[in-house]
């Protein structure tokens, strides 16, 4: 038996320690993994019924002063604006969630992105309150973004310092999944809206408000369930030995710069890739009546919809491969999917074939599913627990902007400067490329004791250019039953 990692040989056990980091029980595990689940799936349903009314008819009631093409450029720029403000929410998430705690952020952030979301369900339009409608929508939209960056971070640490640790990419991909769903959510319930409630016209005058009315009702039901879940064992044992720290962010991009960067360009590829359909861009381009595929609405609908569902599967599929062949692999394997995939992707959709979009479209989620589940874990497995939130979070914004913020807006500036769609593939593939080869320089770290405890080894190693410290991390699986935070035993001590 040996001593958990950063503890000195010889000391006493966490068992005998009267301090002793709190457990997770295989319960609060599954109920924190439901939890985040939950909550993410409203959160980004909140997000991405934006992106869904603003492919579908926001030029037109908020932006058409601007002109039909010039709107379209803007609007997009409206969903990508919220991007900017992600590091702002993840700055301020970063800092409380490392000195007051993770539970706290995710009911705030829950609560400031759903009351943005309905807010927008009963804002004029440009036809009745002129420029002032186009400011408020964006201000809204700010809102959303701050929310966004700041819940992502909370969300997948609650879930994985809750984890076994030879469990931790399974678990991680819970919150992961909520981006699916709240993506199925999104699309579902406007396709729901256009083909049967309100179709044609009236959802133009009324029917798209509907759906950000909807968010009322899972606010209440988010909000409920994240209060019933338990706090983080590790942020638990960092209160309990008062080892906040005063000022995690600057900690963070004073000694930990490289790996944030590393980390924002692992998630740019596929946030990039990510918001050509969260982003509205496929489904603008799909659906424009003036365009080359001129499809049916709710048809397209429909499609973004299953694909979503396909991107739940392969994200859950994903979490069991990054317990069994590492993160990294798992990573590489989805961006070799996305690189294969990000040309036929458009030569599909130009069809202008329903089934075959949603073929294009479906064959594109294996690789996003497979770069997006075993985020969560990985991200926590390389950042000391001081600052972990700070670090998941801030990478996470930073990928976003690389990545997603604007794809959208270029995807749409280039079909329009080309009159083609192989540069928006060509665009695509650059930042794939991209983020595989920061995969290259990050370690798999599985099994990393992630307790305060083990600050010390957590702060060296996550890449290939810092030296590894002599412990053994290679313990995943290991067998572990308890929490993220500790051991490999029942008792609180390591098994090698």
């Amino acid at each position: 038996m040996a001593a958990p990692s950063g503890t000195a040989a010889g000391s006493r056990s966490p068992r005998s320690t009267p301090q002793s980091t709190p457990r997770s029980t295989p319960r609060d595990t599954r109920k924190v993994a439901v939890a985040t689940l939950i909550g993410t799936t409203v959160e980004w349903y909140d997000f991405f019924i934006y992106a869904t009314a603003a492919g579908l008819v926001f030029s037109e009631l908020f932006f058409k002063p601007a002109g039909s093409e010039f709107a379209t450029l803007v609007t997009f720029a409206s969903v990508g604006l919220s991007f900017l403000f992600r590091p702002l929410g993840a700055f301020l998430a970063g800092h409380y969630g490392d000195k007051i705690g993770r539970k706290a952020m995710l009911v705030l952030t829950l609560l400031l992105m759903g009351g943005a979301t309905t807010l927008i369900g009963v804002l004029p339009t440009h036809a009745t309150a002129g420029i002032w409608a186009p400011i408020l929508l964006v201000l809204l939209r700010i809102i959303q973004g701050i929310s966004a960056g700041g819940e992502w971070g909370g969300a997948v640490l609650m879930s994985v310092e809750h984890a076994p640790r030879n469990r931790r990419g399974l678990f991680g991909s819970f919150p992961q999944l909520g981006v699916p769903l709240g993506m199925l959510l999104a699309s579902g319930v406007t396709a729901l809206m256009t083909g049967v409630i309100s179709p044609g016209d009236e959802f133009v005058e009324w029917g798209w408000r509907l759906p950000f009315l909807l968010s009322i009702v899972l606010i209440v039901v988010g909000f409920l369930v994240r209060m019933s879940v338990s706090e983080s064992p590790v942020f638990e044992e960092i209160a309990e030995k008062k080892k906040q720290t005063q000022m995690p962010i600057v900690e963070l991009m004073k000694n930990h710069w490289k790996l944030v960067l590393l980390a924002a360009l692992v998630f740019a590829g596929n946030s990039a890739a990510g918001y050509m359909t969260t982003g509205g861009f496929i489904l603008n381009y799909s659906t424009n009546p003036d365009g080359p595929v001129a499809l049916d609405r709710t048809d397209v609908l429909l499609a973004v919809s299953g694909s979503a569902a396909l991107w739940f599967v392969f994200t859950l599929i994903s979490g069991f491969m990054a317990d069994r062949i590492g993160r990294k692999n798992t990573y590489l394997i989805g961006f070799a999917c996305l690189a294969l995939t990000v040309f036929p992707l458009f030569w599909l959709i130009n069809t202008g074939d329903i089934g075959i979009l949603f073929l294009g479209m479906a064959l594109f989620t294996v690789g996003l599913g497979l770069t997006y589940g075993p985020q969560a874990a990985w991200y926590s497995e390389i950042f000391p627990a001081s600052i972990r939130f700070s670090g998941v979070s801030v990478s996470y914004a930073l990928g976003a902007i690389i990545g997603g913020a604007f794809a959208p807006t270029i995807a749409a500036a280039l079909v329009k400067e080309t009159g083609s769609t192989t540069a928006v593939s060509a665009y695509l593939l650059v930042m794939i490329v991209l983020a595989a080869a920061a995969t290259m320089m990050l370690r798999d770290r599985p099994g990393i004791d992630l307790s305060i405890r083990n600050q010390s080894e957590q702060e060296v190693g996550a890449t290939i250019f810092d030296k590894r410290r002599g412990v053994s991390t290679d313990d995943a699986g290991s067998g572990a039953v308890g929490s993220g935070t500790g051991s490999g035993t029942g008792d609180g001590v390591e098994t090698r």
